[in-house]
């Protein structure tokens, strides 16, 4: 039996609704036209569009899809939209809850209908990156077959969570962030339509910016603070929504972040790109961010510590110090404290000199090992202390660095084969400028001043 045939009014497999559902389950757009923010995945001829209208008897079978998109975009609207639409009969699994059997036992079902005249089945699968390799394996013939047509959701990278040959069997479509326009669209018909709030409440203007404010771009977010304000309105006797209304509904704006997920990935990177391009002030924001979502502080740390390195360098030598106290600090006090700590160590390297003076120069140095230009050590830096070491030369000819003028002794270093060659460039930012005048000093007494 479908997941849903006990609740369903018809033999869709469309789960019935009342006004007893939540409102952002009522507000489920019933058609195509009332879909905010999505234009541009149904376009006529999209494969979405193709998806939503009715099979046509001749016609081209439409293609299984994957779903990606942020929470509260409308992914389970679109999927619903299908079953609602297009007539053909709708299944839903959770890959949170479903197995490899329940897989199959739909499969099983579609194949049935398809035999006996029943018609397509979408099988609609909610939060596909749940689900493990052997459980997506299981869809293959079926999709490969077109015994289902697959629509399936996920908030994370199809490319890392979906496997392969399903993603070769299905179109991915990405699915636009809504714009405060969309979610103020959404609200104004919850309002006054028959499936919301009927002009039961109003909406004043300031409470209409706090809510869009909070929702953080989720429209399911923006509808369920929208049920609950209205919910504490009405209760008091009041007409209309006020702001008051709305902080009790909720007081924490939604964080859209998944420490798994792509926002993982997209928060840090802009983390350490503001770092890099000294915005302390976007760097602080992307640090709360992280902090609000409960990320690891620790990990953070480590971030602050490579990019005290790889960005500061040699330009403010101090920045590391700072990023990896502000580590062993944040692992002894741990939170919440250690935010303020992690703040310091940010504010330190976005506002240092930057150079990657010393990143550059560790890259160029590994690559001419890789490439194979390496070269034997010169006789009188070998190691000396061992029987049998003078005799083959070894530390004949050294000159003791601390003997010579400056403490810079003039000999070769390098092999013979990479004996010109320059990988430190020192910028001429923070205290790099006073190495930079230093190093010259050096090579020329090395007999190294110019570029090879």
């Amino acid at each position: 039996m479908d997941l849903f045939e006990a609740a369903s009014t018809d033999d869709s497999g469309v789960p019935a609704v009342d006004q007893s559902a939540p409102l952002a389950v009522r507000m489920r757009p019933a058609s195509a036209d009332e879909v905010v923010g999505q234009g541009h995945l149904l376009e006529p001829g999209s494969p979405l569009r193709r998806l939503i209208a009715p099979p046509e008897l001749g016609g081209l079978p439409s293609s299984s899809v994957i779903l990606w998109g942020p929470p509260g975009t409308g992914k389970t609207t679109l999927a619903y939209l299908v079953a609602h639409a297009s007539g053909r009969r709708f299944t839903e699994l959770s890959a949170v809850t479903a197995g490899v059997k329940d897989v199959r036992a739909v499969i099983d079902e579609a194949r049935r209908r398809l035999s006996l005249g029943g018609g397509e089945t979408v099988l609609f699968i909610d939060e596909v990156h749940r689900f493990s390799k052997t459980q997506q394996d299981a869809l293959l013939p079926a999709v490969e077959n077109r015994w289902v047509t697959l629509m399936a959701a996920t908030t994370e990278n199809p490319s890392f969570s979906v496997i392969s040959p399903l993603l070769s069997r299905s179109i991915m479509l990405t699915l636009r962030p809504l714009t405060t326009a969309d979610l103020a669209a959404l609200v104004e018909r919850a309002l006054v339509d028959d499936r919301g709030l009927k002009g039961r409440v109003e909406l004043d203007d300031e409470a209409r910016e706090q809510l869009l404010r909070l929702a953080g771009g989720d429209a399911r977010k923006t509808l369920t603070i929208l049920e609950a304000a209205a919910g504490t309105a009405i209760e008091v006797g009041d007409a209309t929504i006020t702001p008051e209304a709305v902080s009790k509904a909720i007081d924490v704006a939604a964080v859209r972040y998944d420490r798994q997920g792509d926002q993982h990935y997209d928060v840090i990177s802009a983390f350490i790109k503001s770092m890099r391009g000294s915005d302390v002030d976007a760097s602080l924001h992307y640090l709360a961010r992280m902090l609000v979502a409960g990320e690891d502080p620790r990990f953070i740390a480590r971030r602050i510590v490579i990019a005290a390195s790889e960005d500061v360098g040699m330009a403010d030598p101090t920045a590391l110090q700072t990023a990896v106290a502000a580590a062993q600090a944040v692992a002894l006090i741990g939170m919440p404290e250690g935010r303020i700590i992690l703040a310091e160590a940010v504010v330190h390297v976005a506002t240092a000199p930057k150079s990657n003076a010393s990143y550059a120069a560790i890259g160029k140095a590994i690559a001419d090992v890789e490439a194979g230009r390496i070269g034997t050590v010169p006789a009188h830096l070998r190691d000396a202390h061992y029987a049998g070491a003078e005799r083959l030369g070894h530390g004949a000819g050294y000159l003791y660095s601390h003997d010579a003028p400056h403490a810079v002794a003039a000999q070769q270093y390098l092999p013979d084969e990479l004996a010109d060659a320059r990988y430190y460039e020192p910028s001429d930012r923070g205290y790099e400028r006073g190495i930079a005048d230093r190093l010259g000093k050096i090579r020329e007494i090395l007999g190294r001043s110019e570029r090879s």
